[in-house]
């Protein structure tokens, strides 16, 4: 169910094809986090001018905000091939081999999901970051064999949700390592901008202001509220994004001026009417909304903490005073700490 959700910031099927055609070519391009593009300059700049390869790179954050962006970016930057996969299609030993024998000196492979990796795979792949070769194991038993393979200079670009899953062996061996955050209005307002220039979508100043405040701190929520108003306006009018056809279309597909949809709703009447607002545990509260409870825990939860209408505490899960007043219900009579 989630996974259809619009404001859902994990990618979609449809985003694939929209994010080659959205996604920034360079450095410059790249709109928002700019401590981030600041200190990534200085790390390539000062790789090419070495002529050297780039240290390992580790990004992490929360899903749809550029961390896939920024690995073309790194590769395109280093003018390096780059090869993509994710953490759980590494299953064998040899899915790995046939990834880093095939690399070129200086290219990038991109591993998304790096939490992923099976615990074998990590292991195996330690010495390939630090020591640029690989260790294939040839026979079993007493006389099995270690085979080592040379392999060049390249870079590895993990990218994470759950950084707190990544082994410390592991994380240890990137040289640097980016933290990504949610964007701000004014950065989502020049994403939206720049997105319907390239869709040659006319829109009112006031529709990207509304469609930036409501995309949750996420370009890619925010690239796809586009493409579904611009689809609206094209049905309902003439093709121009309008504040009223802007609101229209939001009425629509249910979302709230907060960025909110009927599954967070439905998250805080569960935990407020069903369970007198908490302690409950996320188990519990995800059985009563029949999802899954890494669907609660990644994309439902932490965007309702970031407004304060949720707190997570040792004993559960609680719903803030304001949780209590977005929804227009009376505070509890012993309201205290929230």
């Amino acid at each position: 169910m989630s996974e259809e959700r619009i404001i859902s910031s994990n990618e979609q099927k449809q985003d694939k094809t929209w994010d080659l055609t959205l996604r920034p070519q360079s450095l410059a391009d790249y709109i928002g986090q700019e401590q981030i593009k600041a200190n990534l300059d200085i790390v390539l700049t000062a790789a090419k001018n070495r002529g050297e390869t780039l240290d390992h790179v580790l990004l992490f954050g929360p899903p749809g905000l550029g961390k896939t962006t920024l690995a073309h970016i790194i590769a395109k930057e280093m003018n390096a091939g780059i090869k993509v996969t994710t953490g759980p299609a590494i299953t064998k030993a040899g899915d790995l081999a046939a990834l880093v024998t095939n690399l070129q000196e200086g290219d990038v492979l991109f591993i998304d999901e790096i939490h992923r990796l099976p615990k074998i795979i990590e292991e195996i792949l330690y010495p390939a970051m630090e020591d640029f070769a690989l260790d294939i194991i040839l026979g079993k038993g007493p006389s099995a064999q270690v085979l080592r393979l040379d392999l060049p200079r390249f870079t590895i670009i993990g990218a994470t949700t759950r950084y707190n899953l990544l082994s410390a062996p592991l994380r240890d061996r990137f040289g640097v390592t980016f933290r990504l955050d949610f964007y701000n209005p004014e950065e989502l307002n020049s994403i939206v901008k720049r997105s319907a220039d390239i869709l040659a979508t006319k829109i009112r100043e006031e529709a990207v202001t509304e469609i930036a405040g409501r995309s949750r701190g996420t370009p890619r929520i925010a690239n796809r509220i586009l493409k579904r108003v611009r689809d609206y306006a094209q049905v309902k009018s003439n093709g121009d994004v309008s504040l009223e056809l802007t609101h229209d279309a939001f009425d629509l597909m249910a979302i709230d001026k907060y960025g909110l949809d009927q599954l967070d709703r439905q998250f805080l009447r569960v935990l407020i009417e069903n369970f007198s607002g908490g302690p409950v545990g996320l188990n519990t509260i995800a059985a009563a909304l029949q999802e899954e409870a890494g669907t609660i825990e990644e994309i439902v939860e932490p965007y309702l903490m970031k407004l304060g209408l949720l707190a997570r505490t040792s004993k559960g899960r609680v719903a803030t005073d304001r949780a209590y007043q977005y929804l227009g219900l009376e505070l509890p009579k012993d309201s205290k700490l929230f």
